[in-house]
């Protein structure tokens, strides 16, 4: 009898004492994460599907393209429109990169970490040759992922990276911690969920003193985060002290927060917490794209820490 044949692939698990983590086959996706003997990431079943980009790698772009179209400039002057896949049909936008639903490799492993890679070969809307791994580790201070992304092509390649993970503290009920981020800006988005303009955070939507989740009903970007020692910090707390933070690169200068009641399947709210190298429709605006020249290998690290009780 063969092995069953799951949505995401074959799953890999790394642990270390008290802490583990599952990486998928397809999307390189994070699929269950435990720091301390506590969950603090959604979770999904091997042979189940991920809901509204659990744990997703969003690589090349995070986010939207407006109707799957911009305009490559290249060094000589030329401009010729590109026009990617449409994946968000409803909304017509070419949605969170060209990966999610792609098988990676294993590349590199050891006892405490995984590392998958995958390739980008030439395509519609996305002309370029690129290589990308995920290194998913575990150490005392909690997770670290670093993304590289290689560039094999002849021309230079726009890149940039998000993440779709949905955390928690154990079984505490999300609308009952406490979110806090820096952000003093968040984006304006129309119907179709692209860009309209930069905005200071309304009060409703203000983060940097924190707020209860019970309080929140998000689908936005922040921006204009605090930098301390070159990196960013959101934070999800319990009354009783226990903290989760998702940290990234001063890089990471955009950061999406998603409320949703569709990821655990009982209608319990979950929060996304979403790290991104640019916002939406930044092939279009330029804003945060990473330009990789042949030959060279951007890198760019996140990662999730817990605290207990104190």
């Amino acid at each position: 009898m063969s092995a069953p044949w799951n949505p995401t692939g074959t799953s890999f698990t790394v642990a270390r004492g008290p802490s583990s983590l599952i990486v998928t086959e397809v999307g390189a996706t994070l699929r269950d994460l435990v720091l301390d003997g506590v969950r603090v990431a959604e979770t999904f079943a091997e042979d189940a599907a991920p809901t509204s980009s659990q744990g997703a790698v969003l690589v090349p772009w995070p986010n939207r393209v407006r109707d799957g179209r911009w305009t490559l400039e290249t060094a000589d002057g030329q401009r010729t429109v590109q026009q990617l896949d449409l994946t968000e049909p409803a909304r017509h936008n070419a949605s969170h990169g060209l990966l999610r639903t792609q098988g990676y490799v294993v590349s590199d492993s050891d006892a405490a970490s995984i590392t998958l890679s995958a390739a980008i070969h030439p395509q519609r809307g996305y002309p370029f040759s690129v290589a990308t791994s995920v290194r998913y580790a575990l150490s005392d201070a909690g997770l670290t992922v670093t993304h590289t992304i290689t560039n094999h092509g002849a021309t230079a390649a726009p890149v940039g990276v998000g993440t779709h993970g949905y955390y928690r503290i154990g079984d505490i009920d999300t609308d009952e911690l406490t979110l806090t981020s820096s952000g003093a800006a968040l984006i304006e988005v129309d119907e179709r969920m692209n860009p309209v303009r930069t905005v200071p955070v309304p009060e409703h939507k203000e983060l940097r003193a924190g707020r209860r989740v019970a309080e929140l009903s998000l689908d936005d970007a922040y921006t204009q985060l605090h930098v301390s020692a070159d990196r960013v910090e959101h934070e999800l707390a319990a009354d009783d002290g226990q903290t989760v933070t998702v940290w990234a690169e001063a890089a990471f200068a955009w950061v999406q927060f998603y409320t949703s009641d569709r990821v655990r399947g009982d209608g319990t709210r979950s929060l996304a917490i979403e790290p991104m190298t640019m916002p939406a429709d930044a092939f279009n605006s330029g804003d945060g794209v990473a330009w990789v020249q042949p030959g060279d290998t951007w890198t760019g690290c996140w990662g999730v820490t817990y605290r207990a009780t104190q």
